[in-house]
């Protein structure tokens, strides 16, 4: 195909979120193709599976693939750092199997049957072989990196995945924790702890999508450290809608039952909010009890909640992290066409907050 962009010096007509995403996806299929290709056939059939290429016997799908992102802010911070689109495209293939690695590992942790609408790999195919599906794509992104030659800052690029895996673990593991701590009390979980764990488990993969890109592309340290963070922001303000379509999300969209982390009991941020404003023993006393909530009881919790102030107190946090994003893009010295496409993905992902 004929890409719409290949350097940041030949500007095309601005274009909508939706053919920024559509350019970067069909520039990185091919080799996330490839790359796939090179796994153990049952294992590369999981992996289409959950990258919503096939059906479970390898059959094409029929269903959306899901937006690219990740890649496409890969692709982007190349261009942004002064590169071509090609050069972040071993970027881009490296998170979006660390993404889907982490879905994998996440549905079995979580216990969730359904993603996107479809039964989640480990239903589909049975959790040994979900989880070892997952360590193959874990391996794989290292192995897509290591494979840069020295001269394209692959090892840099490396450290960079390295590092947000790290992060990514480490946010993995506080979540799973925060189940098993208390609602209210001293041991409870705080706002600030919930926002660290966020941009860990969400943040890290984001910001290090946009680095890897325009480190490969040469870019100074600053400039890559800039867009790690303006990423971070960027995930925590995409964990905060999690949480917001997690309680009041429409099912045909999220693919989830409704008021679904409720009823798991997930410390998500609208409640913490809640249950730290006055008058919220009815919550509390809902939360903590030991009788699974039915459906009358986790919609009186939400109502709760939202009385409570936590249902708009979260959208302000998103947006202030949104806010914080945009600023460190406008402050770093970046290609101006690309920064005007990063823009633009910016602000159309935050429909999906606000």
């Amino acid at each position: 195909m004929t890409l719409l962009s290949t350097s940041p010096q030949c500007p095309p007509n601005a274009p909508a979120a939706p053919q920024i995403l559509h350019r970067c996806r069909e520039l990185v299929a091919p080799a996330l193709t490839k790359a796939i290709g090179g796994l153990h056939p049952w294992v590369a059939e999981m992996a289409g599976y959950a990258l919503g290429r096939c059906e479970v016997g390898g059959a094409p799908a029929t269903y959306s693939q899901g937006k690219g992102v990740r890649q496409t802010l890969a692709v982007l911070g190349a261009e942004a750092a002064g590169g071509c689109a090609d050069v972040g495209v071993p970027g881009a293939v490296a998170v979006e199997l660390v993404h889907t690695f982490s879905l994998l590992h996440d549905d079995v942790m979580d216990g969730d049957a359904l993603r996107r609408g479809r039964p989640a790999v480990w239903k589909a195919y049975g959790t040994g072989p979900a989880v070892l599906a997952g360590d193959a794509l874990f391996a794989l992104a290292v192995e897509t990196l290591t494979a840069v030659p020295a001269t394209a800052h692959g090892a840099t690029a490396v450290r960079q995945l390295t590092t947000a895996l790290g992060d990514l673990v480490r946010g993995q593991a506080d979540d799973l924790l925060f189940a098993h701590r208390p609602w209210t009390g001293p041991d409870a979980v705080g706002v600030g702890e919930y926002e660290a764990m966020a941009e860990h488990k969400t943040g890290a993969l984001l910001g290090c999508a946009l680095a890897l890109g325009a480190q490969l592309a040469g870019a100074q340290r600053e400039t890559a450290y800039a867009l790690d963070r303006a990423g971070r922001h960027l995930g925590v303000a995409f964990q905060i809608a999690d949480d917001l379509l997690g309680i009041w999300g429409d099912p045909a969209f999220t693919g989830k039952p409704v008021h679904s982390d409720l009823r798991q009991g997930k410390k998500t941020l609208p409640v913490l909010v809640a249950l730290n404003a006055p008058g919220h023993s009815a919550l509390a006393e809902l939360l903590t009890s030991r009788a699974a909530l039915d459906d009358s009881a986790v919609h009186r919790a939400a109502t709760l909640v939202e009385q409570a102030g936590g249902r708009a107190a979260a959208l302000r946090e998103a947006r202030r992290h949104l806010t914080a994003a945009q600023a460190l893009l406008a402050g770093a010295p970046l290609a101006p066409w690309p920064a005007r496409d990063l823009r633009t993905l910016l602000s159309s992902l935050a429909h999906r907050v606000i």
